[in-house]
């Protein structure tokens, strides 16, 4: 059995957050080949000024991708923030949901912005159909990425491995279009979406934290995590008081 390492990795790694700080750090690692955000994150990381973080951010990471997202529910809101978000760097992806909260598609939007020259990173993905239909709205020759939530779809219960096997084979038309495994649940999941071809997988801070892991030594890990448990036992003055001494044998 081959062992898993961080070295033969050919998927792409973008990092997943909204700290100004982290993202600085995450830039001064090689393996980190671009960035992603959203409202979310930025909220949660205490973002109270979109444009102006997002400049501090582009001002820090001038060399590879950074995704910001569009925040309007109307198509024509929708596509004057993403004009004006594209405006704010030649490296910025414009990320536009799959859908508007009523549930209508995208795909009109899309296909005005990815015929404009924006660079789009179209976002909140799941179906099978989804990707279909972002494909025939982006343009062949204006780069893009479809983020399909991979994580949130093993949630369900279901195995994304096929799942994104098969959205791979739906963008196959759209050579500038890179498929993008999102929300990562584990780091199993970065060695999973590089065997099959997956092009990039957001990797959040706590996955990050254990590409170390990759390969490690079972048996030894076997062994680190009964002395883990032993030594917390211990430093937390647990006993167990006996009924009775065992008989002397």
């Amino acid at each position: 059995m081959n062992l898993p390492s961080v070295d033969q990795l050919t998927i792409k790694i973008f990092a997943d957050g909204a700290d100004l700080k982290g993202m600085k750090e995450a830039a001064a690692n090689p393996l980190v080949q671009g960035f992603t955000t959203n409202p979310t994150l930025m909220r949660a990381a205490g973002v109270t000024d979109y444009k102006a973080f997002a400049l501090d951010v582009l001002k820090a990471i001038t060399d590879r991708p950074v995704s910001f997202e569009v925040f309007a529910d109307d198509f024509p809101t929708m596509e004057d923030q993403a004009r004006e978000i594209a405006s704010w760097g030649d490296n910025v992806y414009v990320k536009i949901p799959v859908t508007n909260t009523k549930g209508d598609f995208c795909g009109p939007l899309i296909a005005t912005l990815s015929r404009a020259g924006i660079k789009l990173n179209v976002t909140a993905v799941f179906t099978h159909e989804q990707v279909g239909r972002i494909a025939a709205a982006l343009a062949e020759d204006i780069p893009a990425v479809v983020s399909v939530f991979a994580g949130r779809i093993a949630d369900t219960g279901r195995d994304p491995v096929p799942h994104m096997r098969e959205a791979l084979r739906l963008l196959k038309d759209r050579p500038k279009a890179e498929l993008l495994w999102a929300s990562p649940r584990e780091l199993l999941n970065i060695f999973q979406a590089d065997e099959i071809g997956c092009h990039i997988i957001t990797v959040t801070n706590d996955v990050f934290k254990k590409l170390s892991l990759a390969g490690k030594d079972m048996t030894a890990y076997s062994r680190e995590t009964v002395t883990m448990f032993f030594r917390d036992a211990t430093s937390a003055g647990f006993g167990i008081p006996l009924a009775a001494k065992r008989a002397a044998s």
